[in-house]
């Protein structure tokens, strides 16, 4: 995705300076992603062509991530390279549609990279519709070659969107809490990555416990809470400087703040008078108004899209449930009614469903339901899964999940996970160590 994450110079080199259609065909190719089961669409993906070494293993890397990140969703099968019948050089004139119906591809990218005389890297793909002969989308992205990860990912974001008619999530990062050490004394850090684990970097160097992060809408600042002598305090990161900003000391507070949809306020949930409540906190004034008055325990709050609503839990009913109201507190309803408590409540981008953490029986799920409270569905479980947070496209959520430990704090481990809401293609997301409270990214700007 960003190899920039590793300074904000190489951010800076990854501006595009080229982004351009390539005479899109209609075509007949197409995966329903609202359908439960589907069949994964076999899809041809061969190394881009390029005519000098460096342009061409540039090609190769960009085909690979390609790839990677189609299989990973759950909806493309790309085919095994080796049963490719036309090669790269002569795809450059057009594809041989009999040699790709040959090995039943359904669909084709092809393309090519050229380094100019400024040391700038143009890819041009093709998205071919074997059956019906036709091309399905063409784009070409002016680069640095630094940045042909975020390129590749783009050109999947393309691929996905023109075969789904739903924006891809490829061009995004996951922040979260990396952890190491016994369970008794665990030291945890802020991290960073591309949704597929790559470009990890960390953000803090683990002197103090950090928790929940949250990025902003802009996907360029993220809000954490961190404890300092024991309060807890929530800084506002800024990810392209490093440079941290401290929204203020918050006792009593489990949970980072949330942004609104524009940005510009933050909701949160505070401990004040032995009771706590939800605010929110406008960013340019750090004014706080309160939204909940009420003798029970109200926390996690989560803006719909629109700003208007916000969804939270609360013991109100005598146990820990699911509630939305009106985002300056009124019209407040309990939505949800299953078995068991439900927790940790986050809007989906779409506005169609709300992720939650669901515990019942000892057991711990993620889950989803329309926002009025009808068709829940459970996603995941395990012995300890919770955390969920949405991709920008409302199609996938990831989570974390947490395994046993003995008397003695050994064995824990805590991984992070992808699920669709088939709830069918469940997968890790590797860390270099142990991870908890993911948080995605909106798409990068």
């Amino acid at each position: 995705m960003l190899s920039r994450l590793r300074c904000a110079a190489l951010l800076a080199a990854f501006a595009f300076l080229a982004l351009v259609a390539i005479q899109p065909a209609a075509a007949e190719v197409r995966i329903d992603i609202t359908r439960g089961h589907m069949r994964p669409l076999p899809i041809a993906i061969p190394d881009m062509f390029g005519g000098q070494p460096q342009e061409s293993q540039l090609g190769k890397d960009i085909a690979r991530v390609v790839a990677a990140d189609l299989e990973r969703s759950g909806l493309f099968k790309p085919i095994d390279q080796r049963a490719f019948i036309q090669n790269v050089a002569s795809l450059q004139a057009g594809p041989r549609f009999a040699d790709w119906k040959q090995i039943n591809a359904e669909a084709l990218v092809s393309g090519k990279v050229e380094i100019g005389s400024d040391g700038r890297m143009r890819v041009e793909f093709r998205l071919w519709d074997v059956f019906s002969e036709g091309q399905m989308a063409g784009q070409a992205y002016t680069a640095s070659p630094s940045g042909w990860r975020r390129i590749a990912h783009l050109v999947a974001d393309s691929i996905y969107k023109r075969i789904t008619g739903e924006d891809g999530y490829f061009d995004t990062q996951i922040v979260y809490i990396s952890e190491s050490g016994p369970k008794t004394d665990r030291k945890k850090r802020l991290a960073i990555m591309d949704q597929d684990g790559e470009n990890h970097r960390y953000l803090t160097a683990g002197e103090d416990l950090v928790l929940t992060p949250r990025f902003s809408p802009t996907a360029r600042e993220i809000t954490y809470m961190s404890y300092f002598k024991g309060i807890p305090r929530v800084y506002v990161l800024q990810i392209d400087t490093g440079r941290r900003e401290l929204l203020g000391d918050f006792p009593g507070m489990t949970f980072a703040p949330r942004f609104s949809p524009d940005g510009n306020k933050v909701v949160l949930s505070l401990a004040q008078d032995g009771n706590t409540e939800l605010y929110e906190m406008n960013l340019m004034t750090r004014q706080k108004r309160r939204l909940t008055n009420h003798p029970a325990i109200d926390t996690s709050p989560s803006f719909s899209p629109d700003g208007s609503r916000i969804v939270f839990n609360s013991d109100r009913g005598g146990a820990q449930q699911i509630y939305t109201m009106d985002a300056d507190g009124g019209n407040v309803a309990r939505i949800s009614f299953g078995d068991g408590r439900y927790a940790t409540p986050v809007w989906s981008p779409r506005g169609d469903l709300i992720a939650f953490t669901k515990m019942k029986g000892g057991e711990f799920f993620i889950g989803v339901m329309h926002p009025d409270g009808s068709g829940e569905r459970l996603l995941a479980q395990g012995f300890l899964v919770e955390g969920p947070t949405w991709a920008p496209n409302g199609r996938v959520l990831a989570f974390w999940k947490e395994g046993p430990s003995d008397e003695r704090g050994r064995g824990i481990s805590s991984r992070l996970y992808t699920i669709d809401l088939t709830g069918l293609n469940e997968r890790q997301v590797l860390t270099p160590q142990d991870g908890s409270d993911p948080a995605w990214s909106p798409l990068i700007p």
